[in-house]
């Protein structure tokens, strides 16, 4: 059987999926109550499975709490073992009704399926289903046929199209951009912020002189639902889907070889068909020259590595591309950003994509993590949809046109 870890499947998954959202003392605390006690607090509270514990996000620097979705039923457990032992700890969110939440989302979405549909009255600011996507990108390339083309590279496990947008002004494997959304698919936020990406492409060519210089040079690759099995399920259940990353250093720290973990490295690198499509996408081409991964939540742009403690050997060029993609996505709405490399800034992590890639040669390797820093975690709401995108715009303006500016 394919992994499914974070998967919800009983009959009544409604007292499962509430709870509440706990956030738990920061990395530095923890390291200092474990030094106190000679014991190590985190392998121990990640393996209380009775409980049921869900963590939204785990251990990263050393002033970011750790935020952990806690069932009903285990909240009495949770709250003595916590109190037992001296962690500190306080409710995020008290009773978090993820299946109330899903809900509201859903009726919003109904509300617009039965809207004429184009790309102009495509509705933006709310989030859609998997058919609903699909139908976009058809939309898309209808009204832009001299610029977006529909690829399809693969197919999920459960036989899903694996479907990628090109984006190109002509000629075969130029230098090309890669961005996907959506490889975690609980993670709503960035798979409607991949179609705002795509609209605000084909508006901006001919009219921005920037996107116009960068799509004269370059081609741009946008897989929208990298995850489209899992997005499917998301709309079906509740969205507390967990990890989807099988790649090449799959396997080492940070990585759990048990298949119920949400960081389960698989059986054997690459070994999920929706990530084999990327690896063999990827190496085909043989001409991608910047590699973007999108996700939420937590407000983090990192880099390469986060397998281990060495430094990439572009650090330097990278932290400063980084820095300048925070500022000037702070820039519209005063969101603040931390970035690093993937290892110095959340912690280590085995099997990431952009570890991947930039071992592959591809420079210009980044991972987002987009809003919020907990007060809704993965559930954001769907109107700070827009507003998220179109502040990861500029930052991802800033990388392309650092990629357009200096080839390699």
């Amino acid at each position: 059987l394919k992994s499914t870890p974070g998967w919800l499947t009983g009959p009544n998954i409604s007292k499962t999926a509430n709870g509440y959202l706990f956030c738990l003392c920061s990395k530095k605390e923890l390291d200092k109550f474990m030094e106190d006690r000679s014991i190590d607090v985190w392998p121990l509270l990640c393996s209380y499975t009775l409980c049921q514990l869900d963590f939204w996000r785990g251990p990263g620097g050393q002033d970011v709490p750790i935020d952990v979705r806690v069932p009903f039923a285990s909240l009495q457990a949770v709250k003595i073992f916590l109190e037992s032992n001296g962690i500190c700890y306080s409710i995020l969110i008290d009773d978090l009704q993820v299946s109330a939440l899903v809900d509201e989302e859903q009726t919003q979405m109904i509300s617009h399926h039965f809207m004429p549909r184009s790309v102009e009255t495509f509705n933006y600011a709310s989030y859609h289903t998997l058919d609903e996507i699909y139908d976009f990108l058809d939309l898309l390339v209808a009204a832009n046929p001299d610029l977006v083309s529909k690829i399809q590279i693969g197919n999920s496990y459960e036989g899903r199209p694996l479907y990628v947008l090109k984006f190109s002004t002509g000629g075969a494997k130029r230098p090309a951009i890669w961005i996907d959304t959506g490889i975690h698919s609980r993670e709503w936020i960035t798979q409607a912020s991949g179609v705002w990406f795509a609209k605000k492409i084909v508006d901006s060519y001919g009219k921005d002189p920037s996107l116009t210089s960068i799509l004269d040079n370059l081609d741009i690759f946008l897989e929208i639902v990298t995850n489209p099995d899992g997005f499917a399920f998301t709309h079906t259940k509740v969205f507390l889907l967990g990890r989807l990353s099988r790649w090449r250093e799959a396997g080492g720290a940070g990585a759990s070889s048990n298949p119920c973990s949400e960081t389960y490295h698989g059986p054997y690198a690459n070994s999920e068909l929706e990530v084999k499509a990327i690896v063999d996408f990827v190496k085909s081409h043989g001409n991608i020259k910047a590699f973007i991964s999108i996700h939420s939540y937590s407000q983090l742009l990192m880099y390469p590595y986060g397998y281990t403690r060495t430094q990439a050997a572009d650090y330097q060029e990278l932290d400063n591309i980084a820095k300048a993609a925070v500022a000037a996505l702070s820039s519209l709405y005063g969101t603040r950003y931390r970035y690093g490399s993937i290892i110095t800034t959340i912690y280590q992590a085995s099997g990431g994509t952009i570890d991947w890639t930039y071992n592959q040669g591809i420079k210009y390797s980044f991972t987002f993590e987009l809003r919020d820093t907990g007060s809704y975690g993965f559930l954001l709401p769907a109107n700070q949809i827009i507003s998220t995108a179109e502040e990861t715009w500029l930052a991802l303006m800033t990388i392309m046109e650092y990629t357009r500016d200096h080839p390699y």
